[in-house]
């Protein structure tokens, strides 16, 4: 039997879908590469899971640029990374991965991308959608933030509000048979003013170890887990994912 939500994330849960009114157990996580789900919400997804929620990974780009070794062409890299986040989000309990294709590196805001995440909104129909915060440029004055972050979670937060709701935005995905749909709670990983705390201490190591599935973009174990120890740990020792949390009007 899952457990409750209330269980598993302590004083502050995410909100509860209304299954009466039909909304669903279901959350989307987009991301611009393969594994920026993995650091932005890897352990929330591991929890949903544990709660017997259906977790969707959405990746934007093919993560073509993604190395420095000269081993790899542009295809091998691209297979590579897809079989590299599929095993890690299975590791977190994610066995619903989708690829966009769009060129790692080389995202541009357009209609093409808003219309590919507004039709993986609308065939999935989350209750909860994760993805980037699209607002900074420099996190924590510590971190460029990607300029495919910036587009794909730009590009997220325009699907879900209005896009995905509005039957005239993309009709032809209605013609193929999906239907409109709203989103109820938005969360933003990477943002410098976040509001909504994920205590991850007990699936940390699961996030951890999702993370070195990702071989192609971690290969040092010793100091990748010193640098994430010292990423994610609060004074009180705890392991956090932190998000910019939005609630949607009814």
């Amino acid at each position: 039997m899952a457990a409750g939500l209330e269980d598993l994330f302590g004083d502050q849960p995410p909100g509860e879908p209304d299954e009466a009114a039909g909304e669903r157990k279901r959350a989307m996580i987009i991301a611009a590469h393969p594994d920026d789900a993995d650091f932005g919400a890897g352990g929330t997804a591991a929890l949903l899971a544990q709660a017997g929620w259906e977790v969707c990974y959405v990746v934007a780009t093919d993560g073509s640029k993604g190395t420095d070794d000269p081993a790899y062409t542009t295809q091998t890299l691209i297979e590579t990374r897809d079989r590299e986040q599929r095993a890690a989000a299975a590791h977190v309990g994610v066995n619903d991965v989708r690829f966009l294709g769009f060129t790692d590196g080389e995202l541009v805001y357009s209609r093409d991308l808003l219309g590919a995440i507004t039709r993986e909104i609308r065939e999935f129909q989350p209750f909860a959608v994760y993805t980037h915060d699209p607002e900074p440029v420099i996190i924590n004055n510590s971190f460029v933030n990607h300029n495919d972050h910036r587009i794909t979670g730009l590009a997220t937060v325009d699907a879900v509000y209005p896009t995905a709701r509005d039957r005239l935005n993309f009709p032809e995905h209605l013609a193929a048979g999906l239907s409109t749909h709203k989103v109820r709670e938005l969360y933003l990983w990477g943002a410098n003013e976040p509001t909504f705390d994920v205590d991850i201490s007990s699936v940390v190591d699961a996030k951890v170890e999702a993370l070195l599935l990702h071989a192609s973009q971690f290969g040092d174990r010793d100091q990748f887990l010193s640098f994430v120890e010292a990423r994610w740990r609060d004074e009180q020792g705890r392991a956090l994912e932190r998000f910019r949390r939005v609630v949607l009007f009814r």
